[in-house]
């Protein structure tokens, strides 16, 4: 039986063990030196299989932590931290990433909410954009790669503004034909889970599955409350708390938004998440910096979020300017 890495302990001839800084369900997260290039920081995923799983089940899990392992680490995405390395020991494999510093957003969510406030929407918003950009990057690999783990506490927000999409535990890569091992593999939170997700096989799960979970991860970093389970739902839709009705100061629009995205049937969410960030944005400007700044938006109207009391007294005042203007010109 093998144990847990214990600080100073060399792995592979290469990565010295800091300290522990993560336990998931599979394993371990280490913090480490590498010993090749000086002063480079990099994250160590353990990954440790049920040693009661049969045979065969073991080694096609590992077999396929391999071709997973060989996927990443040929990604390259500023929103993405590198895979670097993987490598073996015993019973148990490892993955080799930049380690990526500051907080997770789910910390920094109820550190907000343990403050009795709501994290403004306009960073919230930045957060969407740069894992969008970061999915459609996932999302547009041949094959394509679902991540399938979206939540809070996989973004980590960096010192300078940027967030990362962390932990690539549940990642799918959509080959033809093949089946992924959800014995093995998990099926992520059930907080932003959908309900394609708890299959048997996962077979039918596709980047919706990631566009569902990345509005349920938005829906908690607005309202400092979880969303109901996609579970729960199918039983009783009406579980589902409007966001507005705990955070009013949340636009129509970006409720509308991932609402629509938490759809429990897939067809029925926005079909890539460049369809899910029309949907969110609107005629408001994306933000494009990694500090949480955004433009001041377009004068633009957007008359769908708008009231009918609101759209009138837009077109009373309409009617009067053109009144004036008549009477001017006479």
């Amino acid at each position: 039986m093998s144990f847990p890495a214990k600080p100073g302990e060399t792995l592979r001839g290469r990565y010295r063990v800091r300290e522990q800084i993560g336990q998931g369900g599979m394993g371990n997260i280490y913090l480490a030196d590498d010993l090749r290039l000086e002063g480079r920081l990099c994250a160590l995923k353990e990954v440790e299989y049920d040693r009661a799983l049969p045979e065969h089940i073991l080694q096609e899990a590992r077999d396929q932590f391999l071709r997973e392992a060989t996927v990443l680490a040929r990604l390259d995405h500023h929103n993405l931290p590198k895979v670097s390395d993987f490598f073996s020991i015993e019973k148990r494999d490892y993955l080799v990433m930049d380690y990526v510093p500051g907080k997770d957003l789910r910390a920094i969510m109820l550190e907000a909410r343990k403050q009795k406030r709501f994290t403004s929407e306009e960073s919230v918003l930045n957060w969407a954009n740069q894992i969008s950009d970061a999915l459609v990057y996932l999302h547009s690999q041949q094959p394509p790669i679902v991540h399938r783990d979206i939540k809070p506490s996989n973004i980590k927000l960096t010192p300078s503004g940027m967030v990362k999409l962390v932990d690539f535990g549940l990642v799918k890569v959509l080959a033809p034909d093949e089946v992924t091992i959800t014995v093995i593999q998990g099926q992520g939170t059930a907080l932003y889970t959908p309900l394609e997700q708890y299959g048997g096989d996962s077979a039918h799960t596709d980047i919706r599955s990631d566009i569902y979970a990345l509005g349920a991860t938005l829906y908690h970093l607005l309202t400092n409350e979880p969303p109901a389970e996609a579970r729960v739902r199918f039983l009783d839709p009406t579980r589902l708390v409007p966001m507005r009705q705990i955070n009013p100061e949340v636009s129509v629009r970006t409720e509308r938004a991932i609402l629509r995205a938490m759809s429990l049937h897939p067809d029925e969410r926005p079909a890539s998440v460049d369809e899910f960030r029309a949907n969110l944005f609107g005629t408001r400007d994306i933000p494009t910096g990694p500090l949480g700044s955004m433009r001041q938006p377009a004068p633009a109207l957007d008359f769908q979020t708008l009231s009918s009391d609101s759209i009138l007294a837009w077109v009373s005042m309409g009617l009067l300017i053109l009144s004036l203007a008549t009477t001017l010109a006479k």
